[in-house]
């Protein structure tokens, strides 16, 4: 033990950091809220798909949040790179219903991350003592909103030089799946709103709970370790690409919706297949009336059964692609290693024993 001691004290006197788990802080009761309020906000123009989706899937599993979607404007939030949510409410109606703001903001990876709306709302929640969390790209827009300044964050591996250019202010990391310091959270690429969201379950309802979820949807923990030195653009991932692009017509792949289906496993799956560079995911219902999933999420079809014959076929994601492994390995199935290898890059997903998500 003294010798341990000893090496701690070594190693801070020489400017090391050893490296420990990021926690979220656990959740502190505001304005006398029974349970905290969570806004997770798109931008109306283009939101990214499981960015927005995956937290909220596992946050309404949780059940101790008032959780609600948010669009910037009124009308559907256009989800990239496939369908179509209709969300609880604006931003501005959010602010009457509740004046002190949000006590978590989830922001994910949005079209524009300028969008001048979206940055002054983030920074107005921020003044009101929100913690914002954000997801993949997220980064940028909450960056913009002052959000980062004095603080470590994170953020997809392919944006990481532009964030060091152009918000020198923060320190951004590499190799971390989440940060969270203080009221400032950030993650990793697009699979790491799975362990975030599961981090922030732990800070609201405790281990037990967060074990809890992460057993119903397949997650083996969430830890922060994580090496983005794996992922980059490869010669390899750029000709598979362009030989996607080049050699094989863009097939059109159907999501069966129905009411109740689960959000998670339709949004990786959704996101995963139109990420191939040869396949485009659209959702097929009965008719183009509105769906709701099992958590409360209005979905608008972009089909209707009529258009059935026009799809090279129809997947409704169930038991067998739940996870990120699962649904990999069924992008292998259909194009191979190589695209099975594009989009996990994408969504920065290495399959290792710590991210099986």
């Amino acid at each position: 033990m003294q010798l341990l001691k000893s090496l701690l004290l070594l190693l801070a006197l020489l400017g090391c950091r050893v490296a420990s788990a990021e926690s979220i802080a656990p959740y502190e009761a505001r304005f006398g809220r029974a349970k905290p309020v969570i806004a997770v906000v798109g931008a109306n123009a283009g939101t990214e798909l499981s960015d927005f989706m995956a937290p909220y899937a596992i946050l309404a599993r949780a059940g101790n949040a008032e959780l609600l979607a948010l669009g910037t404007a009124a009308g559907p939030i256009q989800m990239r790179p496939a369908l179509r949510i209709v969300p609880h409410a604006t931003l501005a109606e959010f602010d009457q219903r509740f004046p002190d703001g949000a006590d978590y903001v989830i922001v994910p990876a949005v079209a524009r991350p300028d969008d001048p709306v979206l940055v002054a709302w983030l920074t107005q929640q921020a003044a009101h003592g929100a913690t914002i969390v954000s997801i993949c790209d997220g980064a940028l827009t909450a960056a913009r909103a002052g959000v980062f300044k004095g603080h470590r964050a994170t953020g997809h591996w392919a944006t990481h030089r532009q964030r060091v250019a152009d918000f020198p202010d923060t320190e951004w990391l590499a190799n971390r799946r989440f940060v969270a310091d203080g009221k400032a959270v950030s993650s990793a690429g697009i699979s790491a709103a799975i362990p975030t969201a599961l981090a922030l379950v732990e800070a609201i309802g405790g281990r037990a709970k967060a074990d809890e979820v992460a057993a119903e949807i397949g997650a083996s923990g969430w830890s922060d370790q994580h090496d983005s030195t794996v992922f980059g653009r490869t010669p390899g991932m750029i000709l598979t690409a362009l030989s996607n692009m080049a050699f094989h017509g863009k097939a059109r792949l159907g999501i069966e919706l129905d009411n109740g289906m689960d959000e998670l496993g339709l949004a990786l799956y959704a996101d995963a297949v139109s990420r191939t560079f040869r396949s485009q995911a659209y959702t097929v219902a009965a008719s183009k009336d509105p769906v709701l999933t099992a958590h409360g999420l209005t979905l608008l079809p972009d089909l209707d059964d009529s258009a059935r014959p026009t799809l090279t076929h129809v997947q409704r994601p169930g038991p067998d692609m739940t996870t990120l492994r699962d649904i990999v390995a069924r992008v292998k199935a259909l194009y191979g290693a190589g695209t099975a290898k594009l989009v996990a890059t994408q969504l920065e997903y290495a399959d290792t024993p710590g991210a099986n998500f």
